[in-house]
């Protein structure tokens, strides 16, 4: 690969997740103080990003791949994006949002795959260049929260500004970008989508309760997404956007150690490390301050990096391993749909509603929402250390540790 392309794929991976990470985790902030919504509209909001990760790979791996340069269709999507952005940077009503960001999604979504395969089908060898060109998405998350968090717009409508100038731009580079074009063999049918060719894996009692956990600890995964920004804000704590850039300084961290930890403790130890950090950094979000308490708020954000690789990245490397070559893509495609689709979706819709019932004259008890979240995180735990018996050990190749 040349020195231009990978320059341009990696601008191509900055500006995609700059533009994602402008609004992600500040929406519930914004739609609670901007604009008034309640938890349950909150929880609504996320869940629209669920449901459009369920439609994108139908998109994705039946039309796209099948008709269209990946280039192009990713300009049209980012512009497409950047229209419905501007309606809901000129929107103030809480009940028309829910159908602005979910028309949003449903452009967004597919971006992220569509990306990937553009720059893959770039390489000779993936799993040596694809990390450090994916890398620049992390970097640009922690960028643009860093320069949210500078300038205090969390709460402001600025955070879909600035992902729509973004995405008008991503849209007109990408048609600058390498050409990926349409492989009419190539397009992925319905029933790999669904990952149906995978379901024979559930014959074996430690994928199908790898797979249930996988879902089950999306709910509590939700509820961070959603709920950590208001939380610490209402807190007291300062420069809140900051602070949780931490969290994928940290994530980057502990993608690192992964092959260290894989080889010493086999996967159902760093599973159950991954659910044990789960537990302890919702309670440490439900019961630290902002005062002599927010050493609490620290750990739970650095605790990310625990929560996330060691639970969701090591489980793709047990997924790859358990469904051998010719099932792979489909196992990795059912869990994708399972968890960032059904769990998460769950999860938000589930966060909103338990926003909504500890919430009394419009103050929150957020000590008892974060319980929530660690109630099912527990469960989840002694579900997976009573039924999951898979301890093989095995090194994962550097490509399969970048999500």
């Amino acid at each position: 690969m040349s020195s231009k392309i990978r320059i341009q794929l990696s601008i191509m991976m900055f500006l995609l997740f700059f533009m994602w990470g402008a609004w992600y985790g500040q929406m519930s902030k914004y739609l609670m103080t901007g604009l008034g919504a309640s938890g349950d509209q909150v929880g609504n909001a996320y869940a629209a990003f669920s449901l459009a990760m369920i439609i994108a790979p139908f998109f994705v791996g039946m039309i796209a791949d099948r008709y269209f340069a990946a280039q192009k269709v990713l300009g049209v999507l980012c512009l497409l994006g950047a229209g419905v952005l501007y309606l809901i940077t000129q929107n103030t009503d809480s009940d028309s949002f829910f159908m602005l960001i979910l028309a949003y999604c449903l452009t967004f979504a597919p971006t992220l795959a569509l990306t990937t395969s553009i720059a893959m089908q770039q390489m000779k060898s993936p799993e040596k260049e694809f990390p450090g060109i994916r890398v620049l998405g992390t970097i640009a998350w922690i960028l643009v929260s860093n320069i949210v968090g500078f300038y205090g717009f969390g709460d402001k409508v600025t955070i879909f500004e600035l992902s729509m100038y973004t995405s008008v731009l991503l849209g007109i580079f990408s048609f600058f970008l390498p050409d990926t074009p349409p492989n009419p063999s190539a397009g992925a049918s319905f029933s790999q989508i669904l990952g149906l060719d995978a379901f024979k894996l559930f014959k074996d009692r430690s994928f199908a309760i790898f797979f249930l956990s996988s879902v089950l600890i999306c709910i509590p995964l939700s509820f961070y997404y959603a709920m950590a920004n208001p939380s610490l804000t209402d807190a007291g704590v300062q420069n809140v956007e900051n602070k949780m850039s931490l969290g994928q300084a940290s994530e980057v961290i502990f993608m690192l150690l992964i092959p260290i930890a894989y080889t010493r403790l086999g996967v159902k130890k760093m599973l159950i490390v991954g659910l044990l950090a789960w537990i302890a950094r919702f309670l440490f979000f439900g019961y630290g301050n902002a005062g002599s308490g927010e050493w609490m708020f620290y750990l739970a954000i650095l605790l990310h990096g625990v929560c996330y690789d060691f639970f969701f990245v090591t489980g793709q490397i047990y997924t790859d391993n358990k469904a051998g070559e010719k099932i792979k893509s489909s196992a990795q495609g059912l869990i994708t749909l399972a968890t960032y689709g059904i769990g998460m979706g769950i999860g938000s819709k589930l966060s909103g509603i338990v926003l909504d019932m500890y919430t009394k004259d419009g103050v929150k008890d957020w000590t008892s929402v974060w319980l929530v979240p660690t109630g099912i995180a527990v469960v989840v735990l002694f579900l997976f250390i009573l039924f999951f018996t898979d301890s093989k050990k095995s090194v994962p190749a550097q490509g399969e540790l970048v999500h």
